[in-house]
């Protein structure tokens, strides 16, 4: 079965008997914590994701986005709901182009887990980095929009968000190579040598880190909202991954689109960028550089590297859970079988990167 994403991932369904919240205990705290609120709430829950468990709540007063974190056994650091309000808090109160944050709850009596809310964005989400639904004299616009809103999270004045506490001192990558090693061992359902190899080979190759900003971590063209009519950001969603760190880590993370295979998705490799009007990699790259007033960007095949890592991680992460019966997707299992496939990928980049 493929998964067709604006289609199979778009829009909400009804809650599932396992994902169902205490509605009365949720309208009580809406009551008393979310400014404007009034009831009464039905609730849906939005199909895509394999994260945290994200619901849409509708009432006279508008309509809200609830993120919860999954219920069951998590790893540890994971599914860090109160990191993600955080952050959207500081980038709300700077003008970056978040949605607007309502309020946290850590209280696990209320609907079984700790939660935000906040407002629901609405505009366009774009699936496939083909842009084939995107008018043709849009498509460059859209990526350059993109492009310079990333530039511009890069830019914000993190301290004075509130943010200075919102990631470790030190080198990203080193941390980030820790954390997902970690991370890998405490999910890890099988033997992957080239994730082994990975292992070994990053600790041991870390480039050195010339600046700090807040980092997404997921910086990608389905994480975002955009203006139905134009090609602007509305919002950026999906901060679960998100610390300060190395903006390099971001920007190699979006480049890898013109590196991986289209497969109805952010993939760009092997397509006629020219003939579609979308920036070639090249191009995208010194948009960033020009916005960010760097000299140029380093090799990134080690940066590539470790980002195929990463999501190898992160897959393996949703395979515990498609074994433990957690996962929140219906499309989880799917998903889990990349694991293999994106080590060997990394590890090609490794070799690429030499050192």
């Amino acid at each position: 079965m493929s998964i067709d994403a604006s289609v199979d991932m778009v829009g909400t369904v009804a809650v599932p008997e396992r994902d169902r919240l205490d509605e009365g205990r949720l309208t009580a705290w809406m009551n008393a914590c979310v400014e404007g609120f009034k009831g009464p709430l039905t609730l849906s829950k939005f199909a895509g994701g394999q994260s945290n468990p994200t619901y849409r709540i509708d009432c006279p007063s508008g309509p809200y986005v609830l993120r919860r974190k999954p219920f069951g056994v998590l790893l540890p650091s994971a599914h860090a709901v109160d990191r993600e309000y955080a952050v959207i808090s500081g980038l709300y109160s700077a003008g970056f182009p978040v949605p607007r944050p309502y309020g946290l709850c850590t209280d696990d009596a209320v609907i079984g887990s700790m939660f935000y809310v906040m407002g629901l964005v609405v505009g366009r989400t774009i699936w496939d980095g083909a842009l084939p639904d995107v008018a043709h004299d849009q498509r460059r616009p859209t990526y350059e929009a993109m492009i310079d809103t990333l530039a511009a999270l890069h830019s914000v004045d993190y301290e004075a968000a509130g943010l200075g506490n919102y990631g470790k001192p030190g080198n990203y990558f080193e941390r980030q190579v820790g954390r997902w090693t970690k991370q890998y061992r405490a999910s890890e359902t099988e033997h992957v040598p080239d994730m082994e190899r990975l292992i070994e080979y990053l600790p041991q190759t870390i480039p050195p880190q010339t600046r700090t900003s807040i980092v997404h971590g997921d910086f990608r063209i389905d994480n975002m909202i955009f203006d139905a009519a134009e090609p602007k950001v509305l919002a950026v969603l999906d901060w679960e991954l998100s610390t300060l760190g190395d903006p390099l880590a971001d920007v190699a993370y979006l480049l890898m689109n013109w590196v991986t295979q289209p497969e109805g998705r952010s993939g760009l490799l092997g397509l006629d960028l020219v003939a579609l009007n979308i920036p070639t990699l090249d191009q995208a790259a010194a948009r960033y550089c020009e916005k960010t007033g760097r000299d140029g960007i380093p090799d990134l095949n080690w940066y590539f590297a470790y980002n195929m890592f990463r999501l190898a991680g992160i897959v393996q992460g949703i395979k515990k859970r498609v074994v433990d019966g957690t996962a929140s997707s219906a499309f989880a299992a799917q998903t889990a079988k990349r694991v293999p496939a994106l080590a060997a990928t990394a590890w090609g980049f490794a070799q690429k990167a030499g050192k």
